[in-house]
């Protein structure tokens, strides 16, 4: 009987122990644990976790939700959002993101509508480019919710920025480990993708020259970029980083031909405008070697409420197969396009993608209707 008694003792010590040690549940009707984050605009936020209900407004804040696998919890989006997906593979991976409620009107430049977000009772709002701190801080009092500011940085696909905007995201709706994954995956692919092609000799690089990038609207072949990310990513040789300029860029066309580049993208985005311009003027195109030796190529746009990082980092990966052919010969950009979609959003996106605006592919603009 004495050793019954003391085995009753002993098991009961040790649950009683192993209940206070470990991870405590919360019975329904008791209050959620409330932590304290630093967002990216500096602020220190009480916001409660797992957050179950969420917003997301601005340039790119959804679609960093949707990375984190957040998009189930999401409980109203921006107008703007519900509109032509073509461009945002998030949509496209979410449809159902587009029958939520209304919170605002959205876009780069828009105000938030604190009535509309509050009529949702998010348990935070994720808000990317919109807001600075004091704004941040007004937004948040109007609604009673917490207001967490988002960012895409300088760099957009590789930027620490990402990175810890994707962690802040996890750790809030309770998908760490995911968060972690997804940081560790565009590391990998940043990697990658410079260890191809790090050790090549500038000399023995091809020039290289992207035309029709969108910059708040299409442009024709004279929009380009200086870094631009997925030429830098592949350590190219791009004519326009002799500016000495980075970001967006819109040059004359003459210094173009002076350029001269061995081969020359095309944005989709753009391309209908570059092909009506190609009509007008093709003596000034056929001046051009890239286009006398048929080394003109499609890409798609990645731009569309700021950076698609999916996309960018797929035509990082078409850039180094057309310009390093001997480097990437294990890639087909198609497929690796889609196991990037597959991985970031759960769905293998590229032939919508393609379908949306051409796809990968080299181009004839004779050809182009």
């Amino acid at each position: 009987m004495k050793k019954v008694i003391y085995i009753a003792i002993t098991l009961f010590t040790t649950l009683f122990i192993l209940a206070g040690c470990g991870p405590q549940a919360h019975p329904p009707g008791t209050a959620q644990p409330k932590v304290k984050v630093t967002d990216l605009a500096g602020r220190e936020v009480e916001v409660t976790v797992p957050a179950n209900k969420v917003v997301a407004i601005g340039p790119g804040a959804l679609r960093l939700v949707c990375y984190v696998n957040g998009a189930g919890k999401v409980v109203g989006i921006e107008n703007l959002e519900k509109q032509q997906p073509a461009g945002r593979p998030y949509i496209l991976a979410y449809p159902e993101l587009k029958g939520k409620p209304v919170i605002g009107q959205g876009g780069p430049d828009s105000t938030p509508d604190a009535e509309k977000l509050a009529s949702v009772q998010p348990d935070v709002i994720f808000a990317a480019s919109l807001l600075d701190k004091s704004q941040a801080d007004e937004l948040q009092a109007k609604t009673g919710a917490p207001v967490v500011v988002l960012s895409y940085g300088k760099l957009a696909t590789f930027d620490e920025d990402v990175y810890r905007s994707l962690e802040l995201i996890g750790r809030i709706i309770g998908n760490e480990k995911r968060a972690g994954e997804v940081v560790t995956y565009l590391k990998n692919c940043q990697q990658d993708l410079n260890a191809r092609t790090k050790g090549i000799p500038a000399d023995k690089k091809p020039s290289v020259y992207v035309g029709a990038l969108g910059m708040k609207g299409t442009h024709g072949i004279e929009s380009t970029q200086a870094q631009y990310p997925p030429f830098v990513a592949v350590n190219a040789r791009n004519v326009v980083d002799a500016t000495g300029k980075t970001g967006s860029v819109m040059i004359d066309k003459e210094k173009l031909l002076s350029w001269n580049p061995d081969i020359i993208f095309i944005d989709e985005g753009g391309l209908n405008i570059v092909v009506d311009d190609y009509k007008k003027n093709p003596r000034y195109y056929q001046s051009l070697g890239a286009f006398q030796k048929g080394n003109v190529y499609g890409q798609i746009p990645y731009n569309y409420y700021t950076t698609n990082i999916d996309t960018a980092l797929a035509d990082a990966y078409y850039a180094g197969k057309v310009i390093f052919p001997e480097q990437f010969k294990d890639i087909d950009p198609a497929r690796k396009a889609d196991e990037i979609y597959q991985f970031l959003l759960g769905k293998p996106l590229y032939e919508q993608m393609a379908r949306d605006f051409g796809g990968f592919k080299k181009l004839d603009l004779t050809k182009v209707p």
